[in-house]
């Protein structure tokens, strides 16, 4: 698991001679410090004998102590075997999953064990080495700090190696479902990679990509039980793919996002399953294009249901504009605008001209000579439904058209 290193060493000539004699004499005695440095590790948690197999423990346990021991008493310009070895373990440890305070326990140990084993074995034959090993006690354990040091390190820049390779593989699962992407296990393996149902409501949310300012800010503030939120950037758009609970509909999400979200936005229309996140998607942008450029709002598509028809068939929203609106186009922009303002307050109000007169500030028989006029122009009448159908799309047409043009 660990082992020493020389820091700093001895003084003399002489105090260097009989350290390397303690050590050389303590390496006999190694498999018998490697179990009881087993033993007591097992003894302090579990974890250690879960991570690797016992025999794989010991040799490296064997291998690490040894280089510690040999490295003590090497000379000065010696390679610093111990903490390429350290820094090796690091790696491994990380990859194996032992937890970071485990690593450096083990080291801790290796230490205690080595350094009683070296003064229980000069104490009782040799005071001299006894000094020459009180004198060396800062260097050593000097050494003990540098090698659990550069373990550390190495495990920390490996488990975030790790976790950036992990944090691309879900990405790629994600993008793939979003992608509408069909492969067998693909949605099981998201729901495991990103820890969500494989089965269940989900909708998409797209925002368009050039509001962000406060970001990360309205991530934490959607932040809420019975929703759960996946966030993937993209070059054009974020995309929100949203777990919705059992209680939870697109009703309760749209409430939610409304004030904390920056638009513009679309929601997509409930799907059963991380499956179909790539048909939930492509709903969630014809949503968005329903938006004008400066939106603010998140829009569902399931009540933006004309305009995305007409958003779907450029050519024909284009034959439609030219056809129903033709002659209302041609006339001078202010008398243009205001027979469309008139329109639009009209249906706002559904049908009731005293109420659009109170929005427009003018006499409802003004409403009406408008609205006439209008219907003489197109050739359609407002009391037909076909008719006010395809005088409703085609304005929707037009203001599309025209916010593509202007931006």
């Amino acid at each position: 698991m660990s082992g020493l290193a020389n820091g700093r060493r001895p003084r003399t000539g002489h105090d260097w001679k009989l350290l390397k004699e303690a050590c050389t004499a303590l390496l006999p005695r190694l498999p018998e410090l490697v179990d009881q440095h087993l033993r007591q590790l097992g003894e302090h948690s579990s974890v250690y004998g879960s991570v690797l197999p016992y025999d794989v423990q010991w040799r490296e346990a064997e291998e690490a102590m040894r280089i510690g021991i040999e490295a003590i008493s090497a000379p000065r310009a010696s390679p610093r075997r111990d903490l390429e070895y350290a820094e090796e373990a690091g790696r491994r440890r990380a990859q194996q999953g032992l937890p970071l305070d485990l690593l450096v326990h083990s080291y801790r140990n290796a230490g205690y064990l080595v350094w009683d084993s070296l003064l229980e074995g000069t104490a009782g034959k040799d005071p001299e080495k006894l000094a020459v090993l009180m004198r060396s006690a800062t260097m050593v354990w000097s050494a003990v700090d540098a090698q659990a040091a550069v373990a550390s390190d190495a495990y920390r820049a490996t488990e975030l190696e790790l976790r950036r390779r992990t944090d691309e593989q879900l990405q790629a699962l994600l993008d793939a479902l979003l992608e509408g992407r069909s492969a067998p296990g693909l949605a099981a393996r998201a729901a495991a990679g990103l820890d969500l149902p494989e089965h269940g409501p989900y909708a998409v949310i797209v925002l368009r990509a050039e509001r962000r300012d406060g970001r990360e800010a309205f991530h934490r503030q959607i932040q809420r039980a019975g929703f759960r939120f996946v966030w993937r950037m993209r070059t054009d758009c974020e995309v929100g793919v949203v777990a919705l609970g059992a209680d939870e509909g697109l009703d309760g999400l749209a409430r939610l996002l409304d004030g904390r979200c920056p638009g513009p936005g679309g929601i997509s229309p409930v799907v059963a399953g991380l499956a179909e996140l790539g048909h939930a998607r492509r709903l969630a942008e014809l949503a968005l294009r329903t938006c004008p450029p400066d939106a603010t709002g998140i829009v569902r598509l399931d009540q933006r249901m004309p305009t995305a028809l007409v958003v779907c068939q450029p050519e024909l929203a284009g034959r439609l504009v030219s056809e129903v609106l033709g002659e209302v186009l041609a006339l001078e922009p202010a008398d243009r605008a205001v027979l469309l303002e008139t329109l639009d307050a009209w249906l706002a109000c559904e049908g009731s001209a005293g109420r659009a007169a109170g929005r427009l500030y003018c006499h409802r028989n003004t409403v009406f000579n408008r609205l006439r006029r209008l219907e003489q122009l197109t050739a359609r009448s407002l009391a037909r439904p076909r008719d006010l159908v395809e005088v409703s799309l085609a304005v929707e047409a037009h203001r599309l058209t025209q916010r593509q043009v202007t931006h």
